[in-house]
């Protein structure tokens, strides 16, 4: 059947352009711009992208760790077992705590609640942080949530003792 029987068939006897759609078809521009041509434009757009962005990947991944910054807390023989010791870490503006434990041990973390910023403090009786604001509990060896509201621990100051001088070295955000 020849082509010009399908037009006659489709065209009405109109000079109205919205009737006569069928004269603005072109097969080859309807190959040219189908679905198919876009969906691979758009995977090959994509492709680009992702590789031109790699290098910068690269360096990202391999500057992860955070330069030490050393900051001096206090001497070893200035706080006794079971005590505790407020600090600044790793700025002036963010306030930190330091517990010598009953077992001897030093542990430090960021002094404010996970909760709603709160500051806490080292209950001796109990050996844990204490949040006075909603009673929320943190464990003093590990800075988990016991009770209360907290959902997370606190953040971990990593501290080295050096000829009696403990200084906090880094700070450690973990999320079980």
């Amino acid at each position: 059947m020849s082509n010009n029987r399908y037009q006659k068939k489709n065209r009405h006897d109109t000079n109205s352009d919205m009737i006569n759609l069928v004269d603005n078809l072109n097969r080859a521009e309807d190959l040219k711009f189908n679905r198919r041509a876009f969906l691979k434009s758009a995977v090959g757009a994509s492709i680009t992208l992702g590789l031109a962005t790699l290098p910068f990947t690269g360096l990202a991944l391999t500057n992860k760790k955070e330069a030490k910054h050393r900051v001096e807390i206090a001497k070893l023989a200035d706080i006794p077992k079971d005590s505790a010791f407020n600090f600044t870490y790793p700025t002036d503006d963010e306030p930190a705590i330091l517990i010598r434990t009953k077992k001897e041990e030093l542990k430090a973390y960021n002094n404010k609640c996970t909760h709603l910023q709160c500051p806490v403090f080292y209950e001796k009786e109990e050996s844990v942080l204490l949040c006075p604001c909603h009673k929320g509990y943190f464990n003093v060896e590990t800075g988990h949530p016991m009770a209360g509201p907290p959902q997370r621990e606190l953040p971990l100051i990593q501290l080295e003792v050096e000829d009696g001088i403990i200084y906090a070295v880094g700070r450690q955000t973990r999320h079980e």
